[in-house]
């Protein structure tokens, strides 16, 4: 099923999963069930993230044009806080941002359309993330904010633990961010 979220083309899929005594099994992509969210493109890459440690933040990461990319997450290992922030110009809701805690438990899916950045903490140890991605990773289209901004005031759950060198060193929006046209 496909929810809205406040940020317009921001959506989190709820899954089924089946079980029985063997376990279970749940559908992680399903091109034509994604599409009535949006998602019309290939998957053409699919990541997997392990976290260590609880508290720990990545992110707030995006793609420029002509790199922009769909992102659809999901955490296969303990618990995230999951945050997308609309960087699209023009947005009535640029620089909103909006989370949703995934879980291998709850078995939710966040839908992060192009021109958000993306980023998360970990809410407990040892976490996994897949992620489904519309374009390839273009290391000269990558773009970051500061997941500290006080501008963008994220409710991070947790106090922030580690943080990469590159992650750190992103500028705030205050720091003449524009957005990112599509």
């Amino acid at each position: 099923m496909v929810v809205d979220t406040p940020l317009a083309c921001l959506k989190v899929i709820t899954r089924q999963s089946l079980r029985d005594s063997r376990g279970s099994f749940c559908r992680l992509f399903c091109e034509g069930e994604l599409a009535s969210a949006g998602w019309t493109k290939p998957v053409v890459q699919i990541n997997h993230s392990y976290t260590r440690n609880r508290g720990t933040v990545r992110g707030l990461h995006f793609q420029r044009p002509p790199k922009t990319e769909m992102k659809l997450v999901s955490c296969i290992r303990g618990e995230v806080w999951d945050v997308a922030v609309d960087i699209r110009i023009g947005s009535p809701t640029f620089l909103h941002w909006h989370a949703v805690h995934l879980s291998k438990e709850n078995e939710l899916a966040f839908l992060i359309p192009e021109g958000f950045a993306h980023g998360f903490q970990a809410l407990t140890d040892d976490v996994e993330l897949i992620y489904c991605h519309s374009a390839p990773y273009s290391s000269s289209h990558e773009g970051g904010l500061s997941a500290l901004d006080k501008n963008l005031d994220i409710q991070w759950p947790l106090p922030v633990g580690e943080l990469s060198f590159r992650d750190a060193g992103y500028p705030s929006v205050a720091s003449a961010f524009e957005g990112a046209s599509l």
